[in-house]
């Protein structure tokens, strides 16, 4: 059951990432500063994923969640504009950044709503 949960929730990870890379692609060929970019992407982004996530992954219709499931995205968000920060002092585009910490920020993310935001479903 846990297994198929965590491949439910990167198949809808994958979902969810493509319309957040989407929007902050977006927003960033617009000519928005990228840590801008980042947030509206991330807000839009909670909104959308909080119920493909609760629905879909951990089966649940709570709305009350939602206060939990956007503070794991502030933390989510808080190690995202960091760690492209470093990644952007190495030298390395902020598209190709993104790109690279889609993963792991994905795996962080999966713990941190199986911990705190859906614990008891």
């Amino acid at each position: 059951m846990q297994k198929s949960r965590f491949i439910n929730f990167m198949l809808v990870g994958l979902i969810n990432t493509l319309f957040g890379y989407g929007m902050f692609a977006l927003l960033l060929h617009l000519g928005l500063y990228y840590r801008y970019s980042l947030l509206i992407a991330t807000i839009c982004g909670i909104l959308f994923n909080f119920k493909t996530i609760g629905i879909l992954v951990f089966k649940s219709r709570n709305n009350r969640l939602i206060v939990r499931f956007v503070a794991v995205y502030l933390v989510i968000y808080l190690l995202n504009v960091e760690s492209l920060r470093i990644i952007y002092m190495m030298g390395i585009s902020i598209l190709l950044g993104q790109a690279i910490l889609v993963i792991p920020l994905a795996i962080v993310s999966y713990f941190l709503n199986k911990i705190i935001v859906f614990r008891d479903t």
